[in-house]
């Protein structure tokens, strides 16, 4: 039967101590600028940041229809307890924050879309500027995105992401790089393509030995040349390759593009699975997880909606993308200011467009 394809678009437009930054005084919103004129304002770089609009909890939209988000976080340790649920923001000498429970180094959001039919990957750079879950409109203050796990914990920072993006996110699976590395084996390894740059990184990383390998078998670890192309990781190595920073260019940027990678192969690997296999991974993943909000019945219909949408190609999206970026110097760190308001714009428009196929005679 002949298919008629038809595109459906919308777009909405919605209007390393930190002491110091709690000292930081209430300014005025600056005005709403086009991107362009925004990121090439001329300003200092070490500085306060500029106020941050957001869109308060109670006032975000409804949950697209047939959308389920779910944030992925993993915090920078290989083991760590939990944040216990109602502890205090952790402090050291002089009332500085302190890093007790680990920084969220790694925050993708998935989206399933399971009437569009569509799988979508959204990574967070971790050292953006945000606005602190504590602050009010009138006096500001702010933080790193990758701080707010450890200071406030899992809820707050799902509020904090849902409000700085506009999109309401609840469910969250935290993680240490031992538990996706056990997952990462459970599914059998991830081939990824390497170039030169990454080579020498994780050889001189010193990866475990028989941990990577060519596709002929020959061990990232051995002697001789070892050519650009696709390599077999086991979990522990996909972990270091994920952490790659200073490698090949980009930075942190680069860094959120290999997490999305390894995500993206890993569910190329899921397309061949059973729906039983399905619900094993939904139980590997709970069992190997350090915090989460889901029980093991949320975890099984994630695993269906995933199952269902397993044919579709992964779609992904970075915040910020390069025109809502400006790099600054705030509390005696190199860090991210990003155009919230545009990040919005682009993700509102990122989650509303899709290809809808239809029947001639529906």
């Amino acid at each position: 039967m002949r298919k008629l394809i038809i595109l459906i678009f919308i777009l909405v437009l919605l209007p390393l101590p930190l002491a110091s930054a709690e000292e930081a005084p209430a300014s005025t919103p600056a005005p709403t600028m086009e991107p362009q004129e925004w990121v090439k304002k001329s300003l200092p770089y070490k500085r306060l940041p500029e106020p941050i609009e957001i869109i308060h909890w109670d006032d975000l939209p409804p949950v697209i229809d047939g959308q389920h988000h779910y944030l992925l976080l993993c915090i920078d340790q290989w083991n760590r307890d939990p944040r216990p649920d109602g502890a205090k923001p952790p402090t050291g000498i002089g009332g500085r924050r302190r890093d007790m429970y680990g920084n969220t180094d790694g925050m993708v959001l998935v989206t399933l879309d399971t009437r569009a039919h569509r799988v979508m990957l959204t990574s967070f750079i971790r050292d953006a500027i945000v606005r602190k879950p504590t602050c009010t409109d009138e006096d500001q203050r702010f933080t790193r995105i990758n701080y707010v796990y450890n200071d406030f914990g899992p809820e707050e920072l799902c509020r904090t992401i849902s409000e700085h993006i506009g999109v309401r996110v609840e469910k969250y699976i935290l993680f240490t790089f031992n538990q996706i590395a056990s997952i990462v084996d459970y599914l059998g390894g991830v081939d990824i393509d390497l170039k030169y740059s990454e080579i020498n990184y994780l050889r001189r990383y010193a990866v475990p030995w028989g941990s990577v390998k060519d596709l002929k078998g020959h061990d990232l670890r051995a002697g001789g040349k070892h050519p650009q192309g696709t390599y077999h990781f086991k979990g522990h190595s996909a972990v270091l390759y994920m952490r790659i920073r200073k490698a090949g260019g980009g930075g942190d940027f680069q860094r959120t593009q290999r997490v999305r990678t390894v995500l993206s192969t890993l569910a190329k690997k899921c397309k061949t699975m059973t729906l039983d296999d399905a619900k094993a991974l939904a139980n590997n993943v709970l069992e190997h997880s350090n915090k989460t909000n889901m029980n093991l019945d949320e975890m099984i219909q994630a695993a269906e909606q995933a199952f269902t949408l397993r044919e579709c190609t992964i779609e992904e999206l970075r915040i910020p993308e390069d025109d809502a970026v400006r790099r600054i110097n705030f509390a005696e760190m190199a860090t991210q200011e990003l155009n919230w308001p545009y990040c919005r714009e682009k993700m509102n428009d990122y989650l509303q467009n899709s290809w809808l196929v239809l029947d001639d005679d529906i």
